[in-house]
């Protein structure tokens, strides 16, 4: 079986886009807690502490679903590469 080098590149840029949407999620979320309990904004603590935990969730259910994505085409592959018909 060939290595796709490029295949492999592109997933490895596909999950670094997620995890750094997922980070600047957590950031925003740590941000508007702060700056709620700093100034006293009752509607920032309360996003902050929505935005927090959503995106632990969000990590953990992307997490589940890319695994379960990967997983159809990957067996999908193995069964046309061991049940090929001859020429």
């Amino acid at each position: 079986m060939p290595h796709n080098s490029g295949k492999e590149r592109q997933e490895i840029s596909l999950v670094g886009r997620i995890l750094s949407l997922e980070t600047m999620l957590l950031m925003m979320g740590v941000a508007s807690l702060i700056y709620g309990i700093v100034n006293g904004v009752e509607t920032s603590i309360l996003w902050g502490v929505v935005i927090i935990p959503g995106v632990f969730i969000l990590m953990k259910v992307r997490r589940k679903d890319w695994q379960k994505h990967w997983q159809d085409p990957e067996a999908e592959q193995k069964a046309r590469s061991g049940h090929k018909d001859p020429p």
